[in-house]
């Protein structure tokens, strides 16, 4: 599995980056939105991690520039991973094309199981299960 982390701050990229390892997946880092829009245009990723306060770009206009693409990373499920917690957020995450939100600090047990979640949810969407 390759999942892109586009997240400003290097510590929760390698934690994050250490719990995938044990799972055995491959994770490829992003500082900012605006890098990994770029990694985007080079590479095919099974599910994005995306933080929302980061300089220069958001999260969320990031995930509406995701979705707004004509290839296969328009359809990646995505994973709001973020410290905010307004109350309205989740809903706001979800409208702007997340497919599910998790708050820092980010521990292995919610991580997967959210994975495991959203990739459930794209096979079945895709006839691949049920």
């Amino acid at each position: 599995m390759k999942v892109l982390f586009i997240e400003d701050d290097r510590m929760n990229r390698r934690v994050v980056k250490d719990m995938l390892g044990v799972a055995g997946a491959e994770m490829i880092e992003a500082e900012s939105a605006e890098e990994g829009l770029l990694l985007l245009d080079d590479q095919q990723f099974d599910i994005l991690l995306v933080d929302l306060r980061m300089p220069g770009m958001d999260g969320m206009t990031a995930i509406g520039h995701i979705r707004g693409r004509s290839d296969a990373n328009a359809h990646a499920p995505i994973l709001v991973v973020t410290a905010d917690t307004a109350s309205d957020l989740r809903a706001r995450c979800l409208e702007a094309g997340a497919d599910e939100v998790l708050f820092k600090p980010v521990a292995m047990e919610p991580l997967f199981n959210a994975m495991g979640r959203v990739l459930a949810a794209r096979a079945g969407e895709a006839g691949l299960i049920g």
